[in-house]
């Protein structure tokens, strides 16, 4: 399997290159002239029409050795895409940026891999804040969360899985123009339900990938050490759930209730609880909960 780039050819069934005005396809050949360079993480770029989800793509061309790191796939529409937790979800056809990258640190010590999604979470808000002129946070682990209509609303999340034993493939996707009608849940949102000044998805898919070069070299550089590359402060910054009442529904059913007051030094969400311990959690679904 190897991903061809189908976005000049593409047409839709009815003939048009593309039938919605409003979600043009991407400019797969502008967007390699920009991000692939000598030098640059980036070594390839494709993208595709359609296609079950771009991490499993991805992972089975770096496991087959067809892929080398910085390897960047991108699919128009998604009818297979995975989150955290096995849940799946689909997305109108050039709705959202749905893309997934192969990342291979290899100077940096496993135990500190469970960064990579927190640091592609600090890339994706940082740098569609930039280009799109709105609002972001993170909602611990990796949940992009945008204000639309004065309520905190879900528009992206990313998925971080082992490929072989020196890989690491990173998949983000992103609402870009959703409407209210084509929401999949009340609390999922869009940049464009955000009041993004612009939903062109090429400048934000090259402000999202330098972003996350910039940083990825950071850390990358200090060991994976996320004190000293500056990683650990900014996620903690930038996190929505901090200083909030959560509750963590854990693997086995198990619930705990507190405070988010810190991220520690491997990623974990720190809760003090009601009892006065501080509980670490690397795992599980966090739910904010609205103040007493």
């Amino acid at each position: 399997m190897t991903p061809q780039d189908a976005s000049d050819a593409y047409e839709e069934p009815n003939g048009s290159k593309w039938s919605d005005l409003d979600r043009p396809p991407l400019n797969s050949t502008s967007l390699r002239r920009a991000l692939v360079r000598g030098g640059g993480l980036w070594s390839s770029l494709d993208v595709v029409s359609a296609t079950g989800s771009t991490n499993s793509d991805l992972v089975a061309l770096a496991e087959a050795g067809k892929a080398e790191e910085g390897a960047v796939l991108v699919a128009e529409e998604q009818n297979a895409g995975r989150g955290r937790l096995d849940r799946v979800w689909s997305a109108p056809a050039r709705s959202g940026l749905f893309f997934s990258v192969l990342l291979k640190p290899a100077e940096v010590p496993v135990e500190r891999w469970g960064w990579v999604p927190l640091l592609t979470g600090v890339a994706v808000a940082t740098g569609l804040s930039r280009a799109a002129g709105i609002d972001t946070a993170l909602k611990w682990p990796n949940d992009l969360l945008v204000t639309v209509a004065g309520e905190e609303r879900k528009a992206g999340g990313i998925l971080a899985e082992r490929a072989g034993a020196h890989g690491i493939v990173v998949g983000i996707g992103v609402n870009v123009t959703l409407r209210e009608a084509e929401l999949p849940v009340p609390t999922a949102g869009s940049l464009e339900l955000a009041g993004a000044v612009t939903t062109d998805r090429d400048p934000l898919l090259r402000a999202v990938l330098r972003g996350l070069e910039d940083w990825y070299g950071r850390w990358r550089a200090a060991g994976g050490d996320p004190a000293a590359s500056g990683l650990q402060e900014t996620y903690a910054a930038g996190c929505a759930t901090l200083g909030r009442r959560v509750r963590a529904e854990l693997p086995g059913d198990r619930v705990v209730m507190g405070e988010a007051v810190a991220v520690d030094g491997d990623g974990r969400l720190v809760l003090a609880t009601e009892d006065g311990v501080r509980e670490p959690v690397g795992a599980g679904d966090i739910v904010h909960l609205r103040p007493a």
